[in-house]
């Protein structure tokens, strides 16, 4: 996601034009002790893929107003108010979460996306807040999978001063988006200050690519921007599909997915992508893992009559 939104705090905030808050300064709990109390938090949020543990993190939450500049471009605000109207969800502003999801594999600690970090203000930038509750330090994460670089994705990185969160991981990112990356540095310095900070931790893959044999696989879903992936995280029989920016909005992007977002980069594209998504994995019954969805984002698509819907896992 992108919000056409400016904030004068860091070089990303021109790079991403995006959102976020400077990340809670790193505390040292007890990794065992705050991992035990953090399961039922309103920020954590622990739960098994297989043999793997992993925690939905909340990072933050946008309120996006139903006034026909973000969602349902080629529809009216009344269209997408009465389609909110029926499930009983609020008609004048949709909600949408930040829970970036972390990963525990044997020695490596897998995040996917950082959130928004300093780019939103209060709006987001909890992440480091929340593996701190969880017990989880930034500096032991071994990977950062990227799905896109927009800022509620990338933004929480880097800290207030532009120094790198997780300081020991690697960054992966599809060789497309890191591309189309590098070649905003060419708009403007602060933009070419980003790619410089962030280049010698990025190792780029190819769409589709198996980037931890066994264990995760980027997903080429196409539409939202140049390079976005989605990653399929699998453990003996279970899998997870973290799903990037796919679909925004629980009911919107869900029930209908032809109607377009200002977000997306190729909206036809990204309306194919969302819809062929949505079907396949309703026919197959794949855990989804949707990090814009009411926290914290784990459940299933479903069919329901003419239209598919989201059903929250309980």
């Amino acid at each position: 996601m992108r919000i056409a939104r400016t904030f004068p705090v860091l070089v990303i905030t021109a790079v991403l034009a995006a959102c976020g808050k400077n990340p809670a300064p790193e505390s040292s709990p007890s990794s065992d002790s705050a991992a035990a109390t953090a399961a039922a938090s309103e920020n954590v949020h622990e739960f098994r893929i297989g043999e793997l543990t992993a925690y939905a993190l909340k990072d933050g939450e946008f309120l996006i107003p139903n006034d026909g500049n973000v969602f349902a471009l080629n529809r009216s605000p009344e269209d997408v108010a009465a389609l909110l109207e029926r499930i009983g969800a609020p008609t004048t502003e949709l909600s949408l979460s930040i829970q970036p999801l972390l990963v525990k594999s044997g020695d490596r600690v897998l995040l996917f996306d950082t959130g928004a970090g300093v780019t939103a203000g209060d709006a987001a930038g909890r992440l480091v807040a929340s593996m701190n509750e969880a017990g989880i330090s930034p500096a032991s994460v071994t990977d950062v999978f990227i799905s896109h670089a927009h800022g509620d994705h990338i933004g929480g990185a880097f800290d207030k001063d532009g120094a790198l969160v997780f300081p020991n991981a690697t960054v992966r990112m599809s060789a497309p988006e890191w591309e189309a990356t590098e070649a905003s540095a060419a708009e403007d310095e602060q933009r070419a200050a980003l790619v410089q900070t962030i280049a010698p931790k990025v190792e780029t893959f190819a769409p589709g690519a198996e980037i931890v044999p066994g264990i995760v696989k980027a997903v080429d879903i196409k539409g939202h921007t140049p390079g976005h992936s989605g990653y399929l995280i699998t453990s003996g029989n279970e899998s997870l599909l973290y799903i990037g920016d796919s679909a925004h909005h629980y009911i919107v992007s869900v029930q209908e997915p032809d109607w377009t977002i200002q977000f997306d980069r190729d909206a036809p594209t990204a309306q194919a992508s969302r819809k062929e998504l949505i079907e396949t994995n309703a026919a197959s019954g794949q855990r989804i893992y949707a990090v814009h969805f009411p926290f914290p984002g784990l459940g299933q698509f479903s069919a329901e009559g003419d239209r598919f819907v989201w059903r929250a896992e309980e």
